[in-house]
């Protein structure tokens, strides 16, 4: 049966520029951009012995492309905390006897969640992602004395999956003129 939609006088789609991440249950302070999500899947060919000229096809292997993350750089550290739990530095350089560290085997994966808002501030849409990791981490992005912009890091989360939550639904949307 087709659901209905609450706003049934909405014509326009959700905008892009208001979301939030969150991972370990709290919201990362000032992400300011978040690349697309992206799944593949693999085409698997294959042929009948008896049929001479046609391919058929069936989905093989899924594949979940790296989601990056990028804001402006602060002195909240949770982007270069996660990064060092893969490999860090200090540890790796340690003494042989002190070198068992070097990845945080325990906890360097998370789950995280992405919101979408609409301009109201009503959640609207969530995705949770699985089993995310860094695989790429840049502190600082290119520092240039004749430039008049903002210092930028972003993270780029491995992953092994998402999916889509349900569970947020539609609400009416907001008017000036409601009383509530």
């Amino acid at each position: 049966m087709a659901q209905f939609s609450v706003n049934a006088s909405r014509l326009d789609p959700y905008k892009n520029f208001k979301f939030r991440v969150k991972w370990d249950g709290k919201y990362v302070a000032g992400v300011s951009k978040v690349s697309a999500f992206k799944r593949t899947t693999e085409v698997v060919k294959h042929r009948d012995g008896g049929d001479e000229s046609t391919t058929r096809k069936s989905p093989g292997r899924v594949e979940f492309d790296a989601i990056t993350l990028e804001r402006g750089v602060t002195f909240d550290v949770e982007f270069e905390r996660w990064a060092n739990k893969v490999w860090d530095y200090r540890n790796a350089q340690a003494a042989p006897e002190k070198r068992d560290r070097e990845v945080s085997l325990a906890d360097f994966r998370k789950d995280i969640t992405i919101e979408v808002f609409n301009e109201g501030g009503q959640k609207v849409i969530a995705y949770q992602v699985f089993r995310c990791w860094v695989s790429e981490y840049q502190c600082l992005s290119d520092l240039d004395a004749n430039a008049n912009a903002v210092l930028i890091q972003h993270i780029k989360l491995e992953n092994e999956g998402w999916v889509r939550d349900i569970a947020v639904k539609e609400e009416k949307e907001l008017s000036f003129d409601d009383p509530s």
